[in-house]
């Protein structure tokens, strides 16, 4: 009797999980980042800036890597929110859209923080969350045709 294995491989253009992280309060990155490694074995440290290239502006959001040794995952978190813009050439449009600040998710300015792992599905729960400063997480599909997909993939 024939033997037939089978391989589970994820394909690169699958959908990816992303933990979307909404504070209680306003707090500096700094900050929330020494909550969040006085609860965790592994730490949290600042890694360079993602960059979204705009039109007009080159937009700059913080970066945050740890690595669970644990279950061999390595956890970014990304900023929704640009820290810094850099203008690349003087706004000539009447109705132009582009503006100084920009979010990764449009759509959810109220989203503080994208969590991404290694792994395509999301495994937040083995992150510890300060619960005085931070809501629960909750996941987000997103899908390979979005910009942010793109963007992700290329910073990872």
């Amino acid at each position: 009797m024939k033997t037939q294995k089978f391989t589970l491989e994820i394909d690169e253009d699958d959908t990816i999980t992303l933990g979307l992280v909404r504070l209680v309060k306003e707090v500096a990155d700094y900050e929330l980042f020494y909550h969040i490694n006085e609860l965790n074995d592994f730490k949290f440290k600042r890694i360079s800036d993602l960059i979204f290239q705009g039109v007009y502006f080159d937009y700059h959001f913080a970066r945050f890597e740890a690595f669970h040794h644990d279950s061999k995952i390595c956890i970014h978190i990304i900023a929704n929110r640009s820290h810094h813009s850099i203008q690349k050439k003087k706004i000539t449009e009447l109705f132009n859209t582009e503006e100084d600040t920009k979010y990764l998710l449009g759509n959810s300015p109220d989203v503080d923080y994208l969590i991404k792992t290694s792994e395509p599905f999301g495994d937040f729960s083995v992150i510890l969350l300060p619960e005085n400063l931070m809501f629960q997480i909750q996941d987000f599909p997103l899908s390979p045709n979005e910009e942010l997909y793109q963007l992700i993939q290329y910073y990872e």
